[in-house]
């Protein structure tokens, strides 16, 4: 028989220099939203343009590298991008409509006034954003757009990251183009009446993402750092477009207070460390100051939403300087308050951690068997593995090693990640 039992405080939300390689990826996952922008403007495809701007990229990372970056390197994309757009309508040239719009192309390289130059100070990375998030397109579609079109990364990147093959996903994104085509979509901002709803589909796809790249469903890392990079990035740039918004604050305070605990999130071992054992001495001071610099801007301000609850709940682990201090009783209260916003499953299972922690495992165990009955946590795809390991502690506290054994046996069966999986694995072998 092991140690002292330890429930699982999930870590993550509820749902040096650089070589010279990785500060060309990151200028060209920049650049691309603002070619992309420069091409549908004018060429009004945003389906052949992206695939211009994809391959205009590819054409930059090998070039760049070779030949170093040029001075004005989004000048040279967008340069790239409509000579390859030319290219891609002449290809279709056996149907009369693409012939005609290859004559307008031409046209457009051919005159003065129009000429690919000195872009446009604009940033169209809002814009863009939005588009990828247009109600037309399923959730799934939104994500992998959004990666694509306006993060930069290849089809390859995407589908590595979602456990899936190139070719799925490629043609999953190819769907969600068309579909936006058939929607009658335009790189236009929204409406004043649209941007609302927009702006909450564009913070769900960068939650997404985020989540995905801080708990990865499969493969042999815990973590895909390019993914939450992404993310915080992306998040970075809806925030400075739209300052005044408190849930986009909150959404990137969220993430930054999360972010600051990747590093000590694994061991030596390379072992997955729950959040009480962690080193805090190695959690990014820089980062949890910026994230709760944003969230203490905008608490309080009205209207508090989902991702500013969260992000408090962040700020509260942040501020204990050991587990022994973190204030278990508020974030309980924080967590039925988010409840009662948005009654998902991971976020009840969530709230029974902090109740359990403030207040004991029986009362604990007595809110998931009520949850469980009224709402079925141990069944919802979203919590069904993360339910057995919540309980397999919960179990444990109060003595039962046999029933802890099995339930993080079974727990572990259920994921798809293996760092999780071993640890999971191991909490079982130390109770045996």
């Amino acid at each position: 028989m092991g140690g002292a039992p330890r429930v699982p405080v999930r870590d993550g939300p509820v749902n040096g220099g650089q070589d010279p390689a990785m500060d060309i990826e990151n200028l060209l996952r920049a650049e691309a939203p603002q070619v992309l922008g420069a091409l549908v403007r004018r060429f009004g495809r945003f389906d052949t343009a992206e695939d211009a701007v994809q391959e205009a990229l590819l054409a930059a990372s090998r070039t760049w590298s070779a030949e170093g970056v040029p001075e004005d390197p989004r000048s040279w994309l967008i340069r790239t991008g409509y000579r390859r757009m030319v290219d891609l309508l002449r290809s279709e040239q056996a149907r009369r409509r693409r012939e005609r719009e290859v004559g307008m192309a031409e046209l457009a390289m051919g005159e003065t006034d129009r000429r690919a130059g000195r872009p446009q100070e604009t940033d169209d990375s809002l814009t863009l954003l939005l588009l990828c998030c247009h109600p037309a397109l399923s959730h799934a579609s939104q994500v992998a757009l959004t990666l694509r079109a306006v993060g930069g990364l290849t089809t390859a990147e995407i589908a590595h990251a979602y456990g899936t093959s190139e070719a799925t996903m490629g043609t999953r994104i190819s769907r969600a183009k068309q579909q936006l085509t058939r929607a009658g979509a335009h790189f236009t901002a929204p409406t004043a009446a649209d941007l609302p709803g927009r702006l909450i589909a564009a913070m769900r796809v960068l939650y997404l993402i985020f989540n995905e790249g801080y708990t990865a469903s499969t493969g042999d890392e815990l973590a895909r750092v390019d993914l939450t990079g992404e993310a915080i990035r992306l998040t970075r740039t809806l925030a400075a477009t739209v300052p005044d918004d408190g849930e986009v604050t909150g959404l990137l305070a969220l993430m930054l207070l999360t972010e600051s605990r990747r590093a000590a999130r694994t061991g030596d071992d390379g072992g997955l460390l729950p959040l009480d054992e962690q080193d805090r001495t190695r959690w990014n001071g820089d980062l949890i100051g910026e994230g709760t610099e944003l969230i203490d801007k905008v608490w309080n301000r009205g209207g508090t939403g989902p991702y500013q609850l969260q992000a408090a709940i962040a700020a509260l682990h942040a501020a204990a300087a050991a587990p022994r201090h973190t204030d278990w009783p508020q974030i309980a209260m924080l967590y039925l308050w988010l409840e009662r916003l948005t009654p998902t499953a991971p976020v009840r299972l969530s709230r029974v951690v902090a109740v359990a922690q403030a207040f004991g495992p029986v009362r604990g165990l007595a809110l998931l068997d009520d949850l469980n009955r009224r709402h079925g946590l141990d069944q919802d795809p979203l919590t069904r593995q993360r339910e057995r390991a919540v309980r397999a502690h919960l179990v444990q506290m109060t003595g039962d090693t046999a029933g802890a054994t099995a339930l993080y046996r079974e727990a572990a069966t259920l994921t798809g990640n293996q760092v999780e999986r071993r640890y999971l694995l191991d909490e079982a072998d130390r109770l045996t």
